[in-house]
């Protein structure tokens, strides 16, 4: 049996010489952290062969034996393929009858059915993973058996993943280590990122544009100068006022809609004149919704009109088309909500509707990335960045807007009307995103804290489909 130990440096190095002393089939045993670097146990894919024919030897031949005491039990052993060919030979597992007999001893149950032949049990993962990606339903017939999967079976694809996810936090761990000593500015502004609340898939982005002789300093100023550089604003010269219109303010419920609506229209009537506006609000869910874009409207001699369906607004639409700019006030709605394709379709089929979605700078990332997923669409024009007073830090806000390209034509920053509203100011904004919480703040990442996060399942291909400039 060729089985060897093998010592370098870094995991990647080591994976390297597994390869290359064993071949591209190899199977790794076992890996741990040694005081020389990372430690890695691998043994041949025609050793596997060998020792899975011996196991199956072993179990014919223990049951043509009549039953003995059951010994100790051994700890499971887990293997990991290298290659789409030791990949067929995962479903084998070195599993004795005796330890199986030892588990119905120690809880009183009937001894289970012995486990399929090796070919079997390669025919019933694939059919399995094939229908139910490693979670087949229970009663589900597996091809060629006639049954449902044995339990064994299922428990073995379960702890297959979970392996799968130990072996990526371990990898991902040994790469921040390797970082942290390599590079200990970069690793450093990778902490502060993700402190500040950037998503690990754009602070890696945005660090591996350092070069390995950069400082802190210099590292910073590359860091605000990239985000800068990808960010999309409106600005004086191209404020979707100006350029006039149909807009329609959609987004989460409490986004503040209503009163964006109100800031745009006095922004509009004072710029354009009462005459040249028009205000529409499609919300008949919310008790005195109308009467509060009727205030408002009063106060700015603007017209108030209620539409209830597509076909109502694309006549209303069709009344008011000699105006310069007309605000549509649309319903606030989860974006888990149904409804949310329901009121796209209804704005698409009445004409030439521009939406701007509203995000609320409060919320965490992963939370913005629900609402921007669940509004896309290509009549999403821009967006507006709402409450920003209130937001502790706004790099999750921006982290959104930049990684899905969003255009931000406006901040707003309290109730006043139209006061409180905005063009984005670059300066202020990368500031405000960037600046990291007071020292005493228990959110603030403590030593080890951000190579926690950067291990934890998923994050090693968090990156994909993210790109900066």
């Amino acid at each position: 049996m060729s089985v060897k130990r093998i010592v370098s440096p870094t995991a990647r190095e080591a994976l390297r010489r597994v390869k290359e002393e064993l071949g591209p089939d190899a199977i790794v045993v076992s890996n741990k952290a040694v005081p020389d670097g990372v430690e890695i146990t691998a043994m041949s894919a025609d050793s596997l062969d060998a020792l899975s024919a011996s196991a199956t030897s072993h179990r014919n031949h223990q049951r043509a034996q009549p039953e003995r005491p059951a010994p100790e039990e051994m700890d499971d052993d887990y293997t990991v393929s290298l290659s789409a060919k030791a990949h067929s030979q995962m479903p084998f597992r070195a599993w004795s009858p005796a330890q199986t007999v030892a588990r119905s001893a120690d809880t009183g149950k009937s001894r289970p059915r012995p486990l399929p032949s090796r070919a079997e049990a390669v025919a019933r993962f694939a059919e399995s993973a094939a229908t139910s990606q490693f979670s087949p339903a229970p009663g589900s017939q597996q091809s060629g058996t006639g049954g449902a999967a044995t339990p064994q079976v299922v428990q073995l694809m379960n702890e297959m993943q979970s392996i799968k996810n130990l072996l990526e936090r371990q990898l991902a761990g040994f790469a921040w280590g390797e970082m942290s000593r390599r590079n200990p500015a970069q690793a450093m502004l990778l902490a502060e990122l993700l402190d500040a609340g950037f998503s690990s898939a754009l602070a890696r982005r945005l660090v591996d544009k350092m070069s390995a002789e950069m400082s802190v300093a210099d590292g910073r100023k590359l860091l605000a100068n990239t985000i800068n550089r990808n960010l999309r604003v409106s600005t004086a010269d191209s404020d979707i006022i100006d350029r006039g219109g149909v807009f329609a303010l959609v987004g989460p419920t409490g986004v503040g809609k209503t009163t964006t609506t109100a800031k745009l229209a006095a922004r509009c009537v004072v710029r354009y004149g009462a005459e040249r506006l028009a205000l529409l609000t499609t919300d008949g869910y919310r008790i005195g919704a109308h009467e509060q874009l009727r205030i408002y409207g009063r106060i700015l001699g603007v017209p108030v009109h209620v539409v209830r369906d597509s076909e109502d607004l694309r006549r209303t639409l069709v009344d008011l088309r000699d105006k310069h700019m007309i605000l549509i006030d649309t319903v606030g709605m989860s974006q888990r909500d149904r409804m949310v394709a329901d009121q796209a379709a209804m704005l698409t089929r009445a004409g030439e509707v521009k939406r701007l979605l509203l995000l609320n700078a409060v919320s965490r990332g992963d939370t913005l990335d629900d609402v921007i997923r669940a509004y896309a669409g290509e009549d999403l024009v821009g967006c507006i960045l709402t409450k920003i007073d209130e937001a502790a830090s706004l790099g999750p806000a921006l982290d959104a807007v930049v990684r899905h390209g969003l255009l931000l034509a406006y901040v707003t920053n309290g109730q006043r009307v139209p006061e409180d509203m905005h063009l984005p100011n670059r300066t202020y904004l990368l500031h405000r995103a960037l600046k990291l919480s007071g020292e005493t703040s228990p959110h603030r990442l403590q030593a080890d804290d951000a190579g926690l996060m950067v291990a934890m399942p998923g994050n090693a291909i968090s990156t994909q489909g993210v790109s900066v400039d």
